[in-house]
């Protein structure tokens, strides 16, 4: 367990991809993207056949290689090596992108500036006049996929709540994300509102509600 600067209990950046990892079920069809998702890949159980696509154009991805068997030949969209299990394969980024806006992924795990209590999704610019937009394809991800999750810390830098009734960065898709994963909790973003699935050892519902203006439920069971 990790703290943030205020001293509050967090999940480190390994436990929250393995907290993905134990939500993604067997069979499915998984694009993670660039940052913090491609660390799900090292934590997916071994008793589950998770397929892993990448938008550049590979799927059947297994985890990353060990230090010294890095092919950057084989490379996913964020340009870090990965290997590949039997029967995986690489192809033309056009027919992967095909296979994202048809429908054909079951789970995309996205990073993200902001999420609204909507589910609606904010992580390709904050808007800032000096900021690069870096867009890619997280439209076609959010839009695309069955599910889409977000991984994220729930606060920023300055300890604003990246969890947010609306959201004030330009948006990247509307209503697409179903959960978030944070450092602190595990939200599911439902009709009702958000409602709070696990936390994190040592930090009260009521210190997590503190942390954001988004009113909370307490869905633990």
């Amino acid at each position: 367990m990790s703290e943030t600067t205020t001293s509050t209990p967090a999940w480190t950046r390994d436990q929250i991809a393995a907290r993905v990892a134990q939500d993604i079920p067997d069979g499915a069809v998984v694009n993670l993207g660039i940052g913090l998702p491609t660390k799900v890949a090292n934590h997916l159980p071994d008793d589950r056949e998770v397929i892993l696509h990448s938008e550049n154009g590979v799927i059947g991805m297994g985890p990353a290689p060990a230090k010294g068997e890095e092919d950057y030949d084989l490379i996913n969209a964020g340009k870090q090596p990965v290997t590949l299990l039997p029967g995986g394969c690489f192809f033309h980024h056009a027919d992967s992108f095909a296979m994202m806006r048809g429908g054909h992924l079951d789970v995309c795990v996205l990073g993200a500036f902001q999420v609204s209590v909507k589910g609606d999704l904010a992580n390709w610019s904050t808007g800032a006049p000096d900021a690069i937009p870096a867009v890619g394809g997280a439209m076609d991800l959010a839009i695309g996929a069955k599910k889409t999750y977000v991984m994220m810390d729930l606060l920023t830098k300055t300890g604003e709540s990246k969890l947010v009734d609306a959201c004030t960065y330009p948006v990247t898709g509307i209503g697409c994300v179903s959960r978030i994963y944070t450092d602190v909790a595990v939200i599911d973003l439902a009709p009702q509102g958000a409602q709070v699935i696990d936390l994190v050892d040592g930090l009260s519902f009521e210190d997590l509600q503190k942390l954001t203006p988004v009113k909370l439920t307490d869905a633990r069971t």
